[in-house]
C-alpha cells in the first residue's frame, strides 16, 4: 500500500473540522497570537521591498599601453615585466625559506627527525611529480617520453 493512498484532503478537512469544534479555553488566544505574529511578519517584510538584482555593470575597457608600440618597446616591456616577476619570486622564495626554517627549528626543538621528515617529503614530492609527468605523457599520447 502507497504512503499517498493514506492521505485524503477530505479526511484532513474532516480530522480539522473535529479537533477546531472540541472545546479548548486556549483556543482564541492562540489564534489571536499567531494572526499577530504573522502580520506583524508581514508588514515588516512589506516595508522592505525588493528589487530584484542589481544591474548589470557596465564595462569600460581600459587600455595601459599605446595602440601602435614597436616591437622592440613591446619586447623591452615584456623583459622589465618578466625581470619584476623574476624579482617578485625571489622574494616569495626567500620569505618561504625563512618561513621553513622557523618551523625546521622548531621541529629540533619539539624533538624531532627534521632531516628524516624533509627527505620524506622529497621523496614524495619527487614521486607525484613522476607520476603527473606520467599522467602528462599518456594524455599526450607519449607512453615512454624521456625524462
Amino acid at each position: 500500500m502507497s504512503f499517498w493512498r493514506k492521505i485524503s484532503p477530505s479526511g484532513a478537512v474532516r480530522d480539522f473540522a473535529h479537533e477546531f469544534t472540541r472545546p479548548n479555553p486556549y483556543r482564541w488566544p492562540v489564534i489571536g497570537v499567531s494572526l499577530a505574529a504573522t502580520f506583524t511578519l508581514f508588514s515588516v517584510m512589506w516595508q522592505e521591498g525588493g528589487e530584484g538584482p542589481p544591474p548589470r555593470p557596465e564595462i569600460t575597457y581600459i587600455t595601459t599601453f599605446a595602440p601602435h608600440r614597436s616591437d622592440t618597446e613591446i619586447a623591452a616591456s615584456n623583459a622589465a615585466n618578466q625581470a619584476r616577476n623574476d624579482k617578485l619570486a625571489a622574494e616569495q622564495a626567500a620569505r618561504e625559506e625563512k618561513v621553513k626554517d622557523i618551523y625546521r627549528t622548531l621541529g629540533r626543538v619539539s624533538g624531532m627527525d627534521v632531516d628524516k621528515i624533509e627527505k620524506q617529503a622529497a621523496e614524495e614530492r619527487a614521486t607525484e611529480e613522476r607520476a603527473a609527468a606520467d599522467a602528462h605523457n599518456r594524455l599526450m599520447g607519449r607512453e615512454n617520453a624521456p625524462e
